[in-house]
Formats: structure tokens, sequence, C-alpha cells
């Protein structure tokens, strides 16, 4: 059942689960995207096509905040956002290895690998490669599992699973870098927790937090 975060006649905002895909890919799986129109379709009343605009994404196995528009005047402010990083993305990741560090900002350079559809992490500038970071905070730590807390500054493919992979972190359920096992339904344990923008037509700033999975291993983050 779609939930949604957010709702007015510019946006909409709804809280992703894991397995589900934002917009169509070779599987030809139903969308968010599709489900969303739907929804809307419905409780407006809206006869013929619904316009939705795809702002950003995130990656299939992760659950959280995703944002669309709902008027091309917010999809092109939203997107000029997106592209000059004014937008702040904020994520949590459960990890079962400890970070040497408790926070810090990892700096790297990535490209992408479109036949394995992975990216590939160097620590120093290379041809092809575009600059990687972020920064993290450890959260809470069990003996098992460390949850971090994730600011993006850039974007770039599985940015956060695999700079948290190349500094011996993977998160937890992401086979693809690195970790010793898969999660029950595929899914992985990184969660889009939070966006913070201004509004594309109104003088105010936006915060949209996603609710973590009702999934056991979530229970170490801090209640909601």
């Amino acid at each position: 059942m779609l939930e949604v975060l957010y709702e007015d006649n510019h946006l909409i905002a709804v809280n992703k689960h894991a397995g589900d895909i934002v917009q169509s890919d070779k599987t030809g799986d139903a969308t968010l995207a599709d489900e969303v129109k739907a929804y809307i379709k419905e409780k407006y009343n809206k006869p013929g096509e619904v316009f939705l605009g795809i702002v950003h994404r995130i990656d299939r196995p992760v659950s959280g905040v995703v944002l669309f528009a709902r008027t091309s005047k917010a999809l092109a402010r939203l997107n000029e956002m997106f592209k000059n990083h004014t937008v702040t993305k904020i994520y949590w990741a459960i990890c079962q290895d400890r970070p040497k560090e408790e926070s810090a900002e990892l700096r790297h350079y990535m490209s992408k690998n479109e036949e394995k559809n992975r990216a590939n992490v160097s620590i120093s500038p290379r041809s092809g490669y575009k600059e990687a970071i972020l920064s993290y905070t450890l959260l809470a730590s069990t003996p098992n599992i460390n949850l971090l807390e994730v600011s993006l500054k850039t974007g770039r493919h599985h940015q956060i699973r695999a700079q948290l992979s190349r500094i011996g972190c993977p998160i937890r359920g992401d086979l693809k870098y690195g970790a010793k096992r898969s999660n029950e339904g595929g899914g992985i344990n990184l969660h889009s927790r939070k966006l913070v923008f201004k509004h594309p037509t109104k003088d105010e700033t936006v915060t949209i937090i996603a609710p973590t999975p009702k999934d056991n291993v979530w229970s170490i983050a801090p209640n909601d």
C-alpha cells in the first residue's frame, strides 16, 4: 500500500519499500511512479493522463523517501536543485562492521560499470571517474550491527553502497558490495531517511522524513 509522506498541489513524496522500482526498467515490473499516478487520479478524480515528474531515484533494494513533482514548474525547479546539490539528502545504513572512525568525510572517485551494473571506486583521480563525496556519523552500535547516518554530497551510481564497502563497511544484505549474506526479500538495509529542500513555488523549507521499515533490525534506530 502506498505510504504518502507529503502532498500538495506541486509535490508528492512517498515512502518506498525495498524491492519497488521508481521508474520502468528492462524487467517490465510495475513501478512506484505508476502507483503514485493511480493514487492521484483516483483521489482527485482526474480525467486523462496524470502528470508526474520523476525528480530523483533510489536503488531498487533501498527504502525511503522518493519525491515526485506534480507540475512541470516544480519539476524544472527541483531538477535544478538536485543538479546544484542544494537538496539535503540523509540516509541511514546498517552495516555489520564498525567503521574505524565514528565520524568522517569520504572522498573517492567513481565510475559505473554498465555491464555489471555496479560502481568502481578509486581513492585517487582517474580518467573517466567522477568525484564522490559523503559524510557519515555512527548513530548506534551493537556487537552485531552498526547504524550510520550518511549525508550525501554528490549523487553517483550506487555511491553510498560502494563507498561504505570501500572502507570495509558493506551495507547489510548488499551482496553486490561485499555483504556476507542476503536479507530475506532481497532488500538491503539502506534507507533514504530525510530530504530537506526549498519549496519550488513557496518561500519555505520542506523537510520530509520516512519512517524506517518494520523489520526488527531497524530497532537499533532512534525512535521515529
